[in-house]
């Protein structure tokens, strides 16, 4: 049985790629460029920092990687504290877990301050034990560094946890890990669908697949 759940956080328990998509066109347009085509397939996965990094480099930007970052953290915040949502029937989902045992965690290449505001303006911070985030690892997604670490803090075993991830270096992620993957479509991720559900160990279109008892019991027994 599967002792832990671990959740990746954008597109995956919360509808927020958006807010991305916006940042990035804003936060370029200062710079005169717009975002390539190829942005988001090189960024994904990426943590904060190494994103920041990339940008810096890509863009030729004069600003620090940490400054960077608070930009990034500024233009995001009222949005992830009052606009951004939970994915329809994630709270249904967290309880039941937590009713049948699971620790949760989340393992996330957001930072500290947008994934603890979006948490708990949707009233499911204290629902997890463990929470990583782009802050706390050396290396970003596809790399398991993240999930290895969410394990070792739950204090289980990778073939004990179960992960929830939306995007393919996510799931490469968790599969790097050890870890069980559990896929959830979100529409940003349209482009990648065919190879996240051929990596994937399951994937469901929307948490109301996962309500029905009988794919509960294959992702946690």
């Amino acid at each position: 049985m599967k002792k832990a759940a671990i959740f990746d956080l954008d597109g995956t328990l919360i509808d927020s790629m958006w807010v991305w998509a916006d940042i990035d066109i804003c936060y370029l347009e200062q710079f005169g460029y717009k975002p390539p085509s190829d942005l988001k397939a090189i960024i994904e996965g990426m943590s904060m920092r190494e994103t920041a990094i990339y940008f810096k480099n890509r863009f030729r930007i004069d600003d620090s990687v940490e400054n960077i970052q608070e930009a990034w953290n500024l233009m995001a915040y009222d949005r992830y504290k009052s606009k951004v949502k939970l994915k329809p029937l994630v709270f249904d989902l967290l309880r039941i877990l937590r009713s049948e045992g699971l620790a949760l965690g989340i393992a996330t290449s957001n930072s500290r301050i947008l994934t603890e505001a979006v948490l708990a303006s949707n009233g499911v911070l204290n629902l997890f034990e463990v929470i990583l985030t782009g802050e706390d690892i050396k290396t970003g997604k596809p790399d398991p560094e993240i999930y290895l670490t969410a394990a070792d803090r739950l204090d289980v075993i990778p073939d004990e946890c179960i992960v929830f991830e939306d995007v393919l270096m996510g799931v490469r992620a968790g599969k790097n890990a050890g870890m069980s993957v559990c896929a959830v479509y979100d529409p940003w991720n349209d482009p990648q669908k065919k190879d996240i559900m051929e990596l994937a160990d399951y994937y469901v279109n929307s948490y109301e697949e996962i309500a029905t008892r009988q794919l509960l019991e294959a992702l946690i027994f």
